[in-house]
């Protein structure tokens, strides 16, 4: 019998909470090269393909057979640009969060089910193990209110953020995406941001995830409750 969450019906232009952990609890991401590998597997999924550049390099007559080999990966790879939109992310020792706007239905299914094989490739590879990577199939919560929707951002960054100073320096996230010291292409925050101020400090996005005390809303509207 499918998984229940392989037959949720996944509608365009919808946000969704996506997420998944490691089998028995296990780290996913044990070093920083596992989260880099992880985000340079998003960037790819989620910046345009250059199919014009990448067939001008390969009709090259000075291409190396690495280098064709390299393009010829690259052309395979799938991509989701103008289908998926990552809204925010947070990579935890054990999980991932990721909220995306689905601009296509059915896209969620073929991103996750790409991303997850692939990185569990890498991973496997590199630690010398075999088998599934992860608890089950992946998580997907459609979000449905924009109280959800600044809740979900607040959630998944406080997550990150929570672990500051501890394993990994600090937990690779799109906070800074958002406050304004990085800017990545591929993290679209515009989404979340036109409900907050630019101009004053105390309506800020920054004021509403670092606020002390507050209450989040019940798990449960985030989370997947089967």
């Amino acid at each position: 019998m499918p998984a229940k969450n392989r037959i949720k019906q996944y509608t365009a232009n919808s946000f969704y909470h996506l997420y998944n952990r490691g089998t028995e609890k296990r780290l996913i991401f044990q070093d920083k090269q596992d989260c880099s590998v992880f985000l340079s597997y998003l960037k790819e999924y989620l910046l345009p393909k250059n199919e014009k550049e990448l067939f001008s390099k390969l009709s090259s007559p000075n291409i190396s057979a690495r280098e064709r080999d390299k393009i010829l990966k690259a052309l395979r790879l799938n991509n989701f640009f103008g289908e998926i939109d990552l809204i925010a992310f947070s990579l935890m020792p054990n999980h991932f969060h990721l909220l995306i706007k689905q601009k296509s239905a059915g896209s969620i299914d073929k991103f996750m089910n790409s991303l997850g094989t692939r990185y569990t490739m890498y991973f496997n590879k590199k630690y010398k193990r075999v088998g599934s990577l992860y608890q089950g199939v992946y998580k997907a919560v459609l979000i449905v209110t924009d109280e959800q929707l600044l809740q979900l951002s607040r959630y998944i960054h406080r997550q990150a953020l929570a672990f500051q100073g501890q394993a990994l320096e600090a937990q690779p996230c799109s906070y800074f995406d958002y406050v304004g010291k990085r800017k990545s292409e591929w993290v679209k925050p515009e989404e979340i941001l036109v409900f907050f101020s630019k101009n004053n400090p105390s309506l800020s996005y920054q004021a509403f995830v670092e606020e002390k005390d507050f209450e989040l809303i019940p798990h449960k509207l985030l989370l997947d409750k089967n």
